[in-house]
């Protein structure tokens, strides 16, 4: 028997998502449905698919819980291979966007929705250009690898960031190495992280700071899906690795252009440590019913 699966198209400029809402954890996915969902050609497509699932309803909830009870809800994530990943900083947006149109969830102006990953609890708020999503304390993670890519002439030293998911952060030398890198294929690593990594390459614009906000371009080869459009904890990690090769004076909030659009990033103190945030658009496209073997 099939499956008719209720979804809702959604992107984060252009990294794209088929949500649907299962708060009982009732629907479980196998990675073959999840391909067939996501295929561009024929399937529904996209970079990921995301299930609405109440933190209650599946084991990875409980620890979302208990680090926040209010973390109702829970962001089930899967890459367009079918793996699982912990965060996408993009998708969160949009998830919590298609919570409010669903019903399933409110948000006023100046509230927080916190949100279950399997990056840990993350929070959300109404911004300016969309929503802003606390990605928390981000770290240095995973040595400087060796990457390799097709049309780049020599291997180049990446940054490994991660941002509750692995990302290696890749300096290039200005637009025309950037075009030209060919990112069909599979950037490589060495060494290669075990459960692998985002691939995040970087040119700064010139100049650098324009009124107290950094500037840089991003192409972006995700682990599961390819190149994508735009890749939000990809952009910053791109935003920090940047600002740690700039050194002393180097600003707090970054202006990230991407292949779909232009995402926002900016880093604070709190208690426990310095975060960094990403604000950027959620947008909704249509809704479908797609039958499922």
């Amino acid at each position: 028997m099939g499956l008719d699966l209720n979804f809702t198209k959604g992107h984060g400029t252009g990294n794209d998502f088929v949500l649907f809402a299962d708060p009982d954890g009732r629907i479980d996915l196998t990675p073959d449905q999840i391909r067939a969902v996501c295929d561009r050609r024929f399937g529904i497509g996209g970079d990921g698919i995301i299930r609405a699932v109440r933190s209650r309803s599946l084991d990875a909830g409980a620890a979302a819980l208990a680090e926040d009870e209010q973390a109702e809800w829970f962001m089930d994530y899967a890459n367009a291979d079918g793996t699982v990943s912990e965060m996408c900083g993009n998708g969160i947006r949009v998830y919590t966007r298609f919570l409010l149109e669903q019903g399933l969830a409110t948000l006023a102006g100046g509230e927080t929705l916190s949100i279950g990953t399997r990056g840990g609890v993350r929070d959300v708020q109404r911004g300016g250009s969309g929503y802003q999503v606390d990605l928390g304390r981000w770290k240095l993670d995973g040595g400087e690898p060796l990457v390799r890519a097709k049309n780049l002439a020599v291997a180049r030293p990446g940054l490994g960031i991660n941002v509750g998911n692995p990302h290696v952060v890749v300096a290039l030398a200005d637009d025309a190495e950037l075009e030209n890198a060919d990112l069909t294929f599979v950037p490589q690593l060495d060494p290669d992280p075990a459960a692998g990594a985002n691939i995040e390459f970087v040119v700064p614009n010139d100049p650098l700071v324009v009124d107290g906000v950094g500037r840089i371009r991003m192409r972006v080869h995700e682990r599961g899906s390819g190149e994508t459009l735009s890749c939000g904890t990809g952009a910053a990690a791109a935003a920090l690795a940047t600002r740690h090769w700039a050194g002393v004076g180097a600003p707090n909030q970054w202006r990230v252009e991407v292949r779909g659009g232009v995402l926002g990033v900016r880093m604070f103190p709190t208690e426990d440590g310095e975060h960094v945030s990403l604000s950027g658009p959620a947008e909704l496209v249509f809704d479908g019913v797609f039958r499922l073997a």
